[in-house]
């Protein structure tokens, strides 16, 4: 029998229905937050606005709430980048990612690592960091007292990335997470130990239920882990197979969502680093080449984009002035009025969601 192909079209509407995004779902904050395996979280803002255009009745304080109820963490996880993750699922899979973390650290940081002495450097900072949450200013000022010619901002990038370290939340902020956050050991923090257990392949079914259909290298490009055909073939006899209209394999799971390719996909409006861009070694089915290369600023920021039709149609920022607020859309081809129109109302609000200060809020249209 043959394989059946899945279009560009099908594997856009089956990846929005397993980002949440045909339709707000009624979901507990929680499990959505271990259904995505996590949420991007370089800044502390996004993860609260890609699960308001997620989840009906979303609200900042849900998840403020599950951060310092320890229920859910923000420490380095994926790709080398922070992610916000419930605690259940950072001790599950913390430890397997440091392998790759420790690749990371020595292709950023080149012949400099080479110069670290890591087992004397990592034995200084870990009961530093046990003891309570510290700065990375606080953590290089530590480490240079007892490696006084050391590299001090090498010793502080390698206890970061090779150290399981959580970013601790404070009270009385916007988006739970000040700019220049604490950070302590995940052990003492949840107090549990990490598990130690290698073995990939239960990734891969979470993988598929949040980001399929996709092929192994879809995966590698989300997770950063290398290689994972070992991963893939453990489970294979549960899973089926598809071919993309350029002939590669497609693995999911038997049961997830596959929508018709005509079902509706509403205007969404999706934050920095979106799990959505960010997940397929090929994006295809969310946005095309050229609107990719558009969406990175000069040091690699992914900025905030809306989707038309299920796709990325633009980029978008907010402007404050006194007590009005304005998000401005920046389309990247002309839309029609329908789209101008259910963007604008959904714009709207967006900024009600993430300047509720503001006396009044409008959304405009710029090139």
């Amino acid at each position: 029998m043959a394989t059946e192909v899945l279009s560009s079209q099908a594997l856009n509407r089956a990846t929005l229905a397993r980002q949440l995004l045909l339709t707000r779902e009624k979901m507990p904050v929680l499990r959505a937050v271990e259904h995505l395996v996590g949420l991007q979280a370089q800044l502390a803002r996004p993860p609260y606005l890609a699960l308001w255009s997620r989840l009906q009745g979303f609200q900042r304080d849900s998840l403020t709430k599950l951060a310092h109820k320890r229920d859910v963490v923000r420490g380095t996880m994926m790709r080398g980048t922070l992610h916000l993750m419930s605690a259940k699922d950072y001790l599950r899979y913390s430890d397997m990612y440091r392998p790759m973390l420790t690749a990371a650290m020595n292709s950023i940081l080149k012949e400099r690592a080479a110069s670290l002495d890591l087992p004397a450097l990592l034995a200084t900072a870990r009961p530093f960091l046990d003891e309570k949450p510290r700065t990375f200013e606080e953590v290089r000022a530590h480490l240079m007292k007892h490696h006084v010619d050391g590299d001090e901002r090498a010793m502080g990038f390698a206890s970061r990335m090779l150290l399981p370290l959580i970013q601790v939340p404070e009270d009385g902020l916007d988006w739970g997470w000040p700019g220049n956050s604490g950070f302590t050991l995940a052990e003492s923090w949840l107090g549990k130990p990490l598990d130690t257990d290698e073995d990939a392949s239960p990734l891969v079914l979470r993988y598929l239920a949040a980001f399929g259909p996709a092929t192994v290298a879809d995966m590698q490009t989300w997770s950063g882990l290398k290689p994972l055909k070992d991963a893939f073939e453990k489970v294979r006899g549960t899973l089926v197979e598809f071919r993309d209209e350029k002939k590669r394999v497609l693995f999911d799971l038997p049961k997830a969502p596959r929508p018709p390719e005509d079902t509706p996909a509403p205007v969404r409006f999706l934050p920095d680093y979106d799990n959505l861009i960010l997940s397929h070694a090929d994006r295809s089915r969310v946005v095309t080449d050229e609107h990719r290369k558009a969406m990175y600023t000069g040091n690699l920021r992914v900025q905030p984009v809306f989707l038309v039709d299920g796709r990325v149609a633009g980029m978008w920022s907010t402007e404050r002035k006194k007590g009005s607020a304005t998000l401005v859309c920046k389309p990247f081809v002309p839309l029609k009025k329908p789209s101008r129109d259910a963007l604008a109302q959904e714009g709207e609000d967006v900024l009600r969601f993430t300047e509720p200060e503001a006396t009044s809020v409008a959304v405009k249209f710029g090139t």
